[in-house]
C-alpha cells in the first residue's frame, strides 16, 4: 500500500508540476537541441543559457530585475502586515467593522486588477510614483491587503480575550499587549502571511507591466525582455533559463520555511 500510495503521490506531481520540469530541462538546452530534440531528454548539457543571462548585462540586467522584485515585494508584504495587524486586533476585539468592513476588504481580493489600472496610473503619475520601487511596493502592498487583513484575524480570534483584560488590569496598553502578548503567540501566523505576501507580489505582472518602464521593472516583466534578446525569434533555452532564476527566490524561501508554514496551520492557539 505504502508502494501504490508514493506512486499515485508521484504521478499527481510530476503532472502537477509538468511545466516547472519542461522549463527547467529546456533551460539547460542550447539552441540547436531545443530545435531537434523538444523531447525531455537532454544530451547534451549546457550551462550556457544561465552564463549568457548572468554575464550579458549590456542590454537586459537580471541583477537589477531581481533586485527590484526583492525590494517592492519585501515594502508590499511588511506594509499589509504592518496595517492588517492592528487592523484585525481591533475588529476582533471591538467587533467594530466586523460586519461590514471586513467582509469589504476580503472581497476587494475577488476584484479583477484591471479594472484599477487607469485610475492607479494616473494617481502614480500625478505624484511622481511612476517606475519607482516604492510606487510598486504600494500598488503591492494593496494587492496582499485582503489576504493579510483576514490570516491576522483568524489568528487574534483564537486569543481569550482575557488575556487582554489580565494585561489591562496591570495598565498595559493596547499598544502593549499587541506587541508583547498577541504578536509572539500569533508569530507562525504572522510568518505565513509575510510569505504568502511575499510570494503574491514577487509573482504580480499586471501592475508591474503598467506602473514600471525602466527603473523599477520587476522579474516578472524583465524576464519577458529575453525572450527575443537576441532577434531571430523566441531565444526558448535563454527565456526558460530567466524563468527559472526568477522563480527561484520565492521556491527557496518557500523551503527554507516550510516547517514554519505547516506549524501555523495549529499554532496560535492558546488552550487550557
Amino acid at each position: 500500500m505504502n508502494i501504490l500510495r508514493w506512486l499515485v503521490f508521484g504521478i499527481a506531481a510530476i503532472a502537477m508540476n509538468f511545466p516547472v520540469i519542461v522549463t527547467l530541462i529546456t533551460s539547460f538546452k542550447s539552441a540547436k537541441e531545443i530545435a531537434m530534440n523538444p523531447g525531455l531528454i537532454v544530451q547534451a548539457p549546457t550551462f550556457a543559457n544561465y552564463a549568457r543571462v548572468l554575464t550579458d548585462t549590456s542590454r537586459f540586467n537580471i541583477y537589477a530585475y531581481l533586485f527590484n522584485s526583492t525590494v517592492a515585494a519585501f515594502i508590499g508584504s511588511f506594509l499589509a502586515l504592518l496595517l492588517t495587524l492592528p487592523a484585525a486586533y481591533a475588529i476582533v476585539r471591538t467587533g467594530v467593522g466586523k460586519k461590514h468592513l471586513l467582509p469589504v476588504v476580503a472581497n476587494l481580493r475577488a476584484v479583477p486588477l484591471v479594472v484599477f489600472a487607469i485610475p492607479l496610473y494616473m494617481m502614480f503619475q500625478f505624484v511622481g510614483l511612476l517606475d519607482t520601487r516604492i510606487g510598486l511596493g504600494l500598488i503591492l502592498t494593496i494587492v496582499n491587503l485582503p489576504l493579510s487583513l483576514m490570516m491576522m484575524v483568524n489568528a487574534i480570534s483564537d486569543i481569550p480575550g482575557e488575556i487582554d483584560e489580565a494585561a489591562r488590569m496591570d495598565r498595559a496598553s493596547a499598544f502593549v499587549v499587541l506587541r508583547r502578548i498577541v504578536g509572539p503567540v500569533i508569530r507562525p501566523a504572522i510568518v505565513t502571511a509575510f510569505i504568502f505576501g511575499f510570494i503574491t507580489a514577487w509573482n504580480e505582472y499586471l501592475f508591474g507591466l503598467m506602473l514600471t518602464t525602466r527603473q523599477a521593472v520587476p522579474i516578472t516583466v524583465g524576464s519577458s525582455f529575453f525572450f527575443s534578446a537576441s532577434g531571430g525569434g523566441v531565444q526558448w533555452g535563454i527565456a526558460s533559463a530567466v524563468m527559472v532564476l526568477g522563480a527561484m527566490p520565492p521556491a527557496i524561501l518557500g523551503c527554507l520555511i516550510y516547517r514554519q508554514l505547516t506549524g501555523s496551520m495549529t499554532a496560535g492557539a492558546v488552550k487550557g
